[in-house]
């Protein structure tokens, strides 16, 4: 039995499943007020971008959800982000040149890096922009929401 909101690695065949019935009325512990942080969230899987997203939403803040670093570029040009929230293993542009780039074009922004693959985060910490978190899956969304909002008031 799942307590709580989750994600599972890898992603459950035929979508979320059981973690749907879990998170009935999980979100609503917050409640909503006003748009908190301006997100952009760069996730390839296209399950585990809606679910992030839906979470992060149902929190407050206002998040643009693209399926990688290349539409995250694209969408930094007419939108000033609080928070870039991105995988770091994608195809084409990877999380890590993303957030280079990205903080490039607008300094300031923090920067929340999740991924599976820990020793491949550990390994390119040191190219990542200054201050950046890492949040390795499998996490709770609870701590998701935590983990940025902590970032955030940061």
């Amino acid at each position: 039995m799942l307590n709580g909101p989750c994600v599972a690695l890898p992603p459950l065949r035929g979508g979320l499943g059981g973690c749907k019935t879990a998170l009935r009325g999980a979100w609503h512990e917050r409640p909503k007020q006003g748009v908190m942080a301006q997100i952009l969230l760069a996730e390839d899987d296209a399950s585990m971008r809606e679910f992030l997203a839906k979470a992060l939403r149902n929190a407050g803040h206002h998040v643009v959800a693209v399926g990688d670093g290349l539409d995250a570029m694209e969408s930094l040009d007419g939108f000033r982000a609080d928070l870039l929230l991105a995988d770091v293993v994608m195809p084409g542009l990877d999380g890590i040149e993303l957030a280079r780039r990205a903080a490039k074009l607008q300094p300031g922004l923090k920067v929340m890096f999740i991924t599976g693959f820990a020793a491949v985060a550990l390994k390119n910490r040191d190219q990542t922009p200054h201050g950046a978190r890492i949040l390795s899956k499998p996490f709770h969304l609870r701590h998701l929401v935590e983990e940025v909002d902590s970032m955030l008031s940061a």
